[in-house]
């Protein structure tokens, strides 16, 4: 079976998080930082926003990140492991190198999320898989645990 290629892809990278998404991580890690706005903060979804990945200190920070999608996302992948605990909203794309140097060696927990997510402001379902991707900073041995979630809006 061949997939075309716009299945896996899409013309837009910067998808904003749905609130029900948010919300549900957030009362599960108490972020202390947006990893990931314009850099105005117009987008932030905390009060503390990092804005451009290079200028942010990550270090003692709680964060949550849906970085733009596509090849700037691995700069946001890279800073992760600075946190205390980061947590990405990213597309699934395991096979790909940012996966296997970024995520996979260092990363704790990676939860594929099931189904398609709806972005913010937009009409249809992401054309793509998302998962949720955890760093605790001062954990990194062991295996990776790898499992599945399921968000439903008004709730997880």
């Amino acid at each position: 079976m061949t997939l075309h290629p716009a299945m896996m892809r899409s013309d837009r990278d910067d998808w904003r998080t749905p609130a029900h998404v948010f919300d549900a991580l957030h009362g599960e890690f108490h972020f202390t930082l947006d990893g990931a706005t314009y850099p105005d903060g117009r987008d932030a979804l905390l009060p503390r926003w990092g804005g451009a990945v290079e200028r942010a200190d990550w270090r003692g920070e709680r964060v949550y990140c849906n970085p733009p999608y596509g090849k700037q996302a691995r700069a946001f992948v890279d800073r992760a492991p600075e946190a205390d605990v980061a947590v990405l909203l990213l597309p699934a794309r395991p096979d790909t190198r940012t996966w296997h140097e970024g995520i996979f060696p260092v990363a704790r927990e990676v939860r594929f999320i099931k189904g398609r997510i709806r972005f913010a402001g937009a009409a249809h379902p992401a054309p793509f898989p998302s998962a949720v991707v955890v760093w605790r900073g001062a954990d990194r041995q062991g295996p990776i645990a790898c499992g599945t979630m399921a968000f439903r809006e008004g709730g997880a």
